[in-house]
Protein backbone atom coordinates (compact mmCIF):
# COMPACT_ATOMS: atom_id res chain seq x y z
CA UNK A 1 0.00 0.00 0.00
CA UNK A 2 1.24 3.38 -1.00
CA UNK A 3 1.28 5.47 2.59
CA UNK A 4 -0.11 8.76 3.77
CA UNK A 5 3.09 10.83 5.10
CA UNK A 6 3.04 13.18 8.23
CA UNK A 7 5.70 13.85 10.54
CA UNK A 8 7.81 12.13 13.04
CA UNK A 9 8.01 15.43 15.60
CA UNK A 10 7.11 19.11 15.49
CA UNK A 11 10.00 21.71 14.18
CA UNK A 12 9.22 25.17 14.45
CA UNK A 13 10.88 28.29 12.43
CA UNK A 14 10.75 32.09 12.93
CA UNK A 15 10.25 34.81 10.39
CA UNK A 16 8.62 38.12 8.82
CA UNK A 17 5.95 38.05 6.52
CA UNK A 18 6.80 39.19 2.98
CA UNK A 19 3.85 41.88 2.44
CA UNK A 20 2.77 42.50 6.30
CA UNK A 21 6.93 42.90 7.81
CA UNK A 22 4.92 41.28 10.92
CA UNK A 23 7.45 38.82 12.78
CA UNK A 24 5.75 35.37 12.43
CA UNK A 25 6.32 31.67 14.54
CA UNK A 26 5.53 28.22 12.69
CA UNK A 27 5.12 25.16 14.16
CA UNK A 28 4.52 22.39 12.12
CA UNK A 29 3.20 19.69 13.59
CA UNK A 30 2.60 15.33 13.26
CA UNK A 31 -1.45 15.14 12.40
CA UNK A 32 -3.35 11.95 11.88
CA UNK A 33 -3.95 10.32 8.76
CA UNK A 34 -6.68 12.05 6.84
CA UNK A 35 -6.06 14.94 8.45
CA UNK A 36 -5.21 16.78 5.35
CA UNK A 37 -3.03 20.31 6.20
CA UNK A 38 -4.57 22.48 8.35
CA UNK A 39 -3.41 25.57 8.78
CA UNK A 40 -4.05 27.05 12.35
CA UNK A 41 -4.40 30.82 13.98
CA UNK A 42 -3.15 30.60 17.37
CA UNK A 43 -2.78 33.79 17.78
CA UNK A 44 -6.56 34.75 18.23
CA UNK A 45 -8.59 34.89 21.64
CA UNK A 46 -9.83 31.63 20.22
CA UNK A 47 -7.77 29.49 17.76
CA UNK A 48 -9.33 28.82 14.13
CA UNK A 49 -8.86 26.19 12.40
CA UNK A 50 -8.36 26.92 8.05
CA UNK A 51 -8.29 23.28 6.53
CA UNK A 52 -6.95 23.89 3.30
CA UNK A 53 -9.42 23.18 0.01
CA UNK A 54 -9.08 24.76 -2.97
CA UNK A 55 -12.62 26.91 -1.86
CA UNK A 56 -10.80 28.21 1.07
CA UNK A 57 -8.80 30.22 -1.24
CA UNK A 58 -10.20 34.07 -0.80
CA UNK A 59 -7.55 36.25 -1.86
CA UNK A 60 -5.14 35.40 -5.08
CA UNK A 61 -3.57 39.27 -5.57
CA UNK A 62 0.46 38.64 -5.08
CA UNK A 63 -0.20 35.11 -3.24
CA UNK A 64 -2.87 32.67 -2.07
CA UNK A 65 -4.83 33.24 0.68
CA UNK A 66 -7.06 30.85 2.78
CA UNK A 67 -9.65 31.77 5.15
CA UNK A 68 -12.29 30.84 7.70
CA UNK A 69 -14.89 33.46 8.10
CA UNK A 70 -12.46 36.17 9.27
CA UNK A 71 -9.45 34.55 10.44
CA UNK A 72 -6.94 34.56 7.60
CA UNK A 73 -3.07 33.56 6.36
CA UNK A 74 -1.89 35.09 3.35
CA UNK A 75 0.60 33.62 1.35
CA UNK A 76 0.61 30.11 1.83
CA UNK A 77 2.13 28.99 -1.79
CA UNK A 78 5.48 27.94 -0.33
CA UNK A 79 5.28 26.18 2.69
CA UNK A 80 2.54 23.99 0.56
CA UNK A 81 4.79 23.51 -2.37
CA UNK A 82 7.32 22.32 -0.04
CA UNK A 83 4.61 19.58 1.28
CA UNK A 84 3.56 18.95 -2.34
CA UNK A 85 7.32 18.30 -3.44
CA UNK A 86 7.80 15.82 -0.37
CA UNK A 87 4.64 14.03 -0.58
CA UNK A 88 3.57 15.16 3.23
CA UNK A 89 -0.43 14.72 3.20
CA UNK A 90 -1.05 15.55 7.43
CA UNK A 91 0.07 18.57 9.13
CA UNK A 92 -1.03 20.90 11.63
CA UNK A 93 0.40 24.19 10.81
CA UNK A 94 0.24 26.51 13.70
CA UNK A 95 0.95 30.36 12.93
CA UNK A 96 0.82 33.12 15.43
CA UNK A 97 -0.02 35.89 12.44
CA UNK A 98 -1.76 36.19 9.37
CA UNK A 99 1.19 35.49 7.12
CA UNK A 100 3.27 32.55 6.66
CA UNK A 101 7.09 33.81 7.19
CA UNK A 102 9.00 34.61 4.17
CA UNK A 103 12.15 32.80 5.46
CA UNK A 104 14.27 33.16 1.80
CA UNK A 105 11.73 32.94 -0.48
CA UNK A 106 12.05 29.88 -1.75
CA UNK A 107 10.65 26.90 -0.37
CA UNK A 108 14.00 25.51 0.61
CA UNK A 109 14.02 26.52 4.07
CA UNK A 110 10.31 24.68 4.74
CA UNK A 111 12.27 21.51 3.10
CA UNK A 112 14.52 21.73 5.07
CA UNK A 113 12.30 22.02 8.01
CA UNK A 114 9.99 19.53 6.91
CA UNK A 115 13.08 17.12 6.80
CA UNK A 116 15.02 17.59 9.90
CA UNK A 117 11.42 16.68 11.73
CA UNK A 118 11.49 13.36 9.59
CA UNK A 119 8.61 12.08 7.83
CA UNK A 120 6.84 9.27 9.22
CA UNK A 121 4.69 6.56 6.97
CA UNK A 122 1.27 6.22 8.31
CA UNK A 123 -1.19 3.34 8.44
CA UNK A 124 -3.58 4.40 5.40
CA UNK A 125 -3.96 5.01 2.20
CA UNK A 126 -2.33 7.83 -0.05
CA UNK A 127 -5.43 9.29 -1.81
CA UNK A 128 -4.96 11.01 -5.21
CA UNK A 129 -6.87 13.15 -7.31
CA UNK A 130 -6.49 11.81 -11.24
CA UNK A 131 -7.30 13.53 -14.02
CA UNK A 132 -9.41 11.94 -16.53
CA UNK A 133 -9.84 14.04 -19.07
CA UNK A 134 -8.54 17.72 -19.91
CA UNK A 135 -9.82 21.07 -18.24
CA UNK A 136 -7.99 24.20 -18.88
CA UNK A 137 -8.90 28.14 -18.08
CA UNK A 138 -7.91 31.49 -20.19
CA UNK A 139 -8.14 34.92 -19.83
CA UNK A 140 -7.44 37.75 -22.40
CA UNK A 141 -6.42 37.77 -26.21
CA UNK A 142 -3.58 37.99 -28.54
CA UNK A 143 -0.64 39.29 -26.36
CA UNK A 144 -2.56 39.55 -23.31
CA UNK A 145 -3.71 35.84 -23.41
CA UNK A 146 -2.95 33.79 -20.92
CA UNK A 147 -3.94 29.50 -19.75
CA UNK A 148 -3.79 27.11 -17.33
CA UNK A 149 -4.24 23.29 -18.28
CA UNK A 150 -4.52 19.64 -16.67
CA UNK A 151 -4.55 17.01 -18.65
CA UNK A 152 -4.65 13.19 -17.76
CA UNK A 153 -0.84 11.63 -17.09
CA UNK A 154 -0.05 8.56 -14.62
CA UNK A 155 2.09 10.67 -12.33
CA UNK A 156 2.70 14.72 -11.74
CA UNK A 157 4.27 16.94 -14.22
CA UNK A 158 4.59 20.53 -14.49
CA UNK A 159 5.22 23.02 -17.40
CA UNK A 160 5.32 26.68 -17.29
CA UNK A 161 6.41 29.19 -19.90
CA UNK A 162 6.68 32.92 -18.82
CA UNK A 163 6.39 36.19 -20.86
CA UNK A 164 8.08 39.56 -19.05
CA UNK A 165 9.67 41.35 -21.52
CA UNK A 166 12.32 42.40 -19.03
CA UNK A 167 16.12 42.29 -20.10
CA UNK A 168 16.90 40.47 -17.03
CA UNK A 169 14.37 37.97 -17.22
CA UNK A 170 14.62 37.44 -20.93
CA UNK A 171 17.99 36.65 -20.87
CA UNK A 172 17.43 33.23 -18.60
CA UNK A 173 15.07 30.15 -19.63
CA UNK A 174 11.29 31.10 -20.52
CA UNK A 175 9.97 27.35 -20.36
CA UNK A 176 10.68 24.80 -17.92
CA UNK A 177 9.11 21.26 -17.12
CA UNK A 178 9.57 19.27 -14.34
CA UNK A 179 8.46 15.39 -13.93
CA UNK A 180 7.73 14.75 -9.95
CA UNK A 181 8.71 11.38 -11.23
CA UNK A 182 12.44 11.97 -13.17
CA UNK A 183 13.20 15.00 -11.05
CA UNK A 184 14.30 15.97 -7.65
CA UNK A 185 12.16 18.60 -6.13
CA UNK A 186 14.58 19.97 -3.55
CA UNK A 187 17.66 19.98 -5.68
CA UNK A 188 15.22 20.75 -8.87
CA UNK A 189 12.83 23.43 -7.46
CA UNK A 190 12.77 24.21 -3.85
CA UNK A 191 15.66 27.25 -4.26
CA UNK A 192 14.09 29.48 -6.71
CA UNK A 193 13.23 32.65 -4.72
CA UNK A 194 10.36 35.18 -5.47
CA UNK A 195 11.32 38.09 -7.40
CA UNK A 196 10.21 41.40 -8.40
CA UNK A 197 10.91 44.77 -9.82
CA UNK A 198 12.03 47.90 -7.82
CA UNK A 199 9.70 50.08 -9.37
CA UNK A 200 6.29 47.47 -8.34
CA UNK A 201 8.52 46.83 -4.47
CA UNK A 202 7.69 51.15 -3.98
CA UNK A 203 4.29 51.13 -5.24
CA UNK A 204 3.58 47.85 -2.92
CA UNK A 205 4.73 49.77 0.02
CA UNK A 206 3.33 52.77 -0.54
CA UNK A 207 -0.25 51.12 -0.30
CA UNK A 208 1.09 48.56 2.76
CA UNK A 209 2.56 45.72 0.67
CA UNK A 210 5.85 43.58 0.70
CA UNK A 211 6.79 45.53 4.51
CA UNK A 212 9.05 42.61 4.80
CA UNK A 213 10.87 42.48 1.33
CA UNK A 214 14.04 42.85 0.36
CA UNK A 215 17.54 41.33 -1.06
CA UNK A 216 18.01 38.66 1.37
CA UNK A 217 14.37 36.76 0.48
CA UNK A 218 13.65 37.64 -3.10
CA UNK A 219 15.32 38.85 -6.59
CA UNK A 220 14.54 42.19 -7.23
CA UNK A 221 15.21 43.94 -10.58
CA UNK A 222 15.27 47.09 -11.48
CA UNK A 223 15.12 48.36 -15.12
CA UNK A 224 17.75 46.48 -16.37
CA UNK A 225 19.62 43.79 -14.47
CA UNK A 226 19.62 41.67 -11.20
CA UNK A 227 20.69 43.41 -8.12
CA UNK A 228 21.43 40.78 -5.78
CA UNK A 229 24.91 40.57 -5.24
CA UNK A 230 24.77 36.40 -5.75
CA UNK A 231 23.17 36.52 -8.79
CA UNK A 232 20.78 33.68 -9.84
CA UNK A 233 20.22 30.27 -8.29
CA UNK A 234 19.37 28.61 -11.28
CA UNK A 235 19.92 29.89 -15.04
CA UNK A 236 16.51 29.56 -15.10
CA UNK A 237 14.94 30.77 -11.50
CA UNK A 238 12.33 33.10 -12.37
CA UNK A 239 10.23 30.22 -14.49
CA UNK A 240 11.66 27.88 -11.92
CA UNK A 241 9.98 29.81 -9.42
CA UNK A 242 6.53 30.17 -11.11
CA UNK A 243 6.73 26.01 -10.86
CA UNK A 244 7.39 26.06 -7.20
CA UNK A 245 4.12 28.31 -7.16
CA UNK A 246 1.93 26.26 -9.39
CA UNK A 247 3.34 23.14 -6.86
CA UNK A 248 1.83 24.94 -4.03
CA UNK A 249 -0.89 26.77 -5.48
CA UNK A 250 -2.32 23.02 -6.73
CA UNK A 251 -2.02 21.47 -3.45
CA UNK A 252 -4.34 23.17 -1.98
CA UNK A 253 -7.22 21.16 -3.92
CA UNK A 254 -5.99 18.97 -0.55
CA UNK A 255 -4.69 15.78 -2.51
CA UNK A 256 -1.92 15.22 -4.70
CA UNK A 257 -3.06 15.16 -8.69
CA UNK A 258 -1.95 12.60 -10.66
CA UNK A 259 -2.44 15.26 -13.69
CA UNK A 260 -0.31 16.88 -16.43
CA UNK A 261 -0.43 20.76 -15.56
CA UNK A 262 0.82 23.18 -18.37
CA UNK A 263 0.73 26.89 -17.90
CA UNK A 264 1.65 30.34 -19.75
CA UNK A 265 1.47 33.59 -17.44
CA UNK A 266 -0.45 31.87 -14.93
CA UNK A 267 -0.52 33.38 -11.65
CA UNK A 268 -2.15 32.33 -8.00
CA UNK A 269 -5.80 33.05 -9.62
CA UNK A 270 -5.67 31.93 -12.11
CA UNK A 271 -4.04 28.42 -10.86
CA UNK A 272 -7.21 28.40 -8.34
CA UNK A 273 -9.75 29.13 -11.23
CA UNK A 274 -8.19 26.01 -12.79
CA UNK A 275 -8.77 23.85 -9.20
CA UNK A 276 -12.58 24.84 -9.27
CA UNK A 277 -13.22 24.11 -12.80
CA UNK A 278 -12.02 20.93 -12.31
CA UNK A 279 -13.69 20.13 -9.07
CA UNK A 280 -16.82 21.59 -10.86
CA UNK A 281 -16.54 19.08 -13.33
CA UNK A 282 -17.35 15.78 -11.23
CA UNK A 283 -16.38 13.25 -14.62
CA UNK A 284 -13.19 15.20 -15.45
CA UNK A 285 -11.60 13.17 -12.31
CA UNK A 286 -11.69 10.38 -9.89
CA UNK A 287 -10.36 9.51 -6.30
CA UNK A 288 -7.74 6.61 -6.17
CA UNK A 289 -5.48 4.44 -3.84
CA UNK A 290 -2.52 2.32 -5.04
CA UNK A 291 -2.90 -0.91 -2.83
CA UNK A 292 0.26 -2.34 -4.89
CA UNK A 293 3.22 0.38 -4.47
CA UNK A 294 4.60 -0.92 -7.72
CA UNK A 295 1.82 0.53 -10.07
CA UNK A 296 1.81 3.53 -8.49
CA UNK A 297 3.20 6.40 -10.79
CA UNK A 298 7.30 7.56 -10.25
CA UNK A 299 7.53 9.86 -7.29
CA UNK A 300 5.05 9.07 -5.25
CA UNK A 301 6.54 5.54 -3.80
CA UNK A 302 10.12 6.43 -3.39
CA UNK A 303 11.10 7.29 0.61
CA UNK A 304 11.70 11.15 0.64
CA UNK A 305 14.81 11.72 -0.63
CA UNK A 306 17.74 14.03 1.19
CA UNK A 307 19.45 17.39 -0.79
Amino acid sequence: MLQQRTLKTLTRAVGVGLHSGQRVELTLRPAQPDTGIVFRRVDLPQPVDIPIRAEAVTDTRLASTIAVGNAKVHTVEHLMSACAGLGIDNLYVDITAEEVPILDGSSASFVFLLQSAGIELQKAPKRFIRVLRPVEVREGEGANAKWARLAPYHGYKLSFEIDFDHPAVDSTGQRVEFDLGQGNYSRDIARARTFGFTRDVEMMRSNGLALGGGLDNAIVMDDYKVLNSDGLRYDDEFVKHKILDAMGDLYLIGRPLLAAYSAFRSGHGMNNLLLRELLSQRDAWEEVTFEDERRAPGGFAQPVRAW
